[in-house]
């Protein structure tokens, strides 16, 4: 059987790929799947801040057309880059085992820092420059510490770590999953707690999208799937959807288990990261999207009351 897979072309988002694709090749040795590398709209602009050109889906809608079309046979995205709601013609099969889904700081090497050192350091210093890509992650900083100096930033791992060392910026925030998946973690990182900061929905899982008709491909992909892990992405998923989240607001979910009980901890805020409501909900694993909903609408109820104050 032979497959075609689409994805985008950075380094990162290859290496996702290539990580689905031997999870399958190890399930099915008669298996052969070529990868199809499709630019999108996020690619093309590299300087423009997030917000600016657009919302959600700037790095999938070129590869979810190419799927319609039937020129791939499934796509492979980074779950948080995804849009609360696809066409109708798509479907998102379950996730495989999710990578860190934590955010992090990678600190500029010139600091020669040890890893109990770095929570003061990011706490006392004054004036800390930190590139940061998303108004979440700016807003999080911020609370842990009010002098920092967020500096936009955009482009792939590599990228940003060239920025940081051009512009002399103290550090970097990035997600936990992509330095580890491309083995950056060697260099000095902080790793927030989720209690510091809370990720974006989904970070760190594979969304694996299909065409609703290709029913021969659910058994495939369900045979890699991590169900644990499918479920805190669908009860964090549902959470963005109730809330409306883009990248135009702080909007952030993180969901764990323990036994059979759910807790999914959300952060939401205004359009310009000043006003912000933080809420923990528990409930039954099987309960997962309806808990994301419920958890939504109380910060929403919560934000509209500080915003009244």
């Amino acid at each position: 059987m032979k497959l075609i897979v689409g994805t985008r072309g950075s380094t990162l988002a290859i290496a996702q790929t290539e990580i689905v694709i031997g999870k399958l090749s190890e399930k099915y040795s008669d298996l052969s799947i070529e990868k199809k590398i499709i630019i999108t709209k996020g690619d093309k602009d590299k300087s423009t801040a997030l917000n600016k050109i657009g919302d959600k889906g700037i790095f999938v809608s070129e590869i979810e057309k190419q799927l319609i079309e039937g020129n791939i046979d499934f796509a492979v995205h980074s779950y948080k880059d995804m849009p609360s709601e696809i066409d109708e013609k798509l479907m998102l099969v379950d996730t495989p085992d999710r990578s860190d889904p934590r955010d992090a700081l990678i600190i500029n090497p010139k600091y020669n820092l040890v890893n109990q050192e770095l929570k003061d350091w990011i706490i006392n210093t004054k004036g800390l420059r930190i590139g940061i890509g998303s108004i979440r992650r700016k807003s999080q900083m911020l609370r842990m510490n009010k002098s920092i100096e967020a500096i936009g930033i955009r482009g792939n791992i590599e990228t940003r770590i060239d920025k940081m060392i051009k512009e002399d910026l103290d550090g970097i925030i990035l997600a936990a999953s992509g330095i580890k998946r491309l083995g950056k973690d060697n260099l000095n990182v902080y790793y927030f707690s989720y209690e510091e900061m809370i990720p974006s929905p989904a970070q760190g899982a594979l969304a694996i999208e299909i065409r609703k008709e290709r029913k021969d491909l659910i058994k495939l992909f369900d045979s890699i799937s991590d169900k644990p892990e499918s479920i805190k992405v669908k009860a964090e998923r549902s959470f963005m959807k109730t809330i409306n989240g883009g990248c135009h607001s702080p909007v952030g979910a993180i969901a764990t288990i323990d036994g059979k009980t759910l807790s999914l901890r959300g952060i939401f805020g205004d359009s310009k990261g000043k006003s912000i409501v933080i809420d923990e909900i528990c409930g039954d694993l099987e309960n997962a999207e309806e808990l994301g909903c419920k958890l939504a609408e109380m910060l929403l109820d919560k934000l509209s009351l500080e915003d009244e104050l």
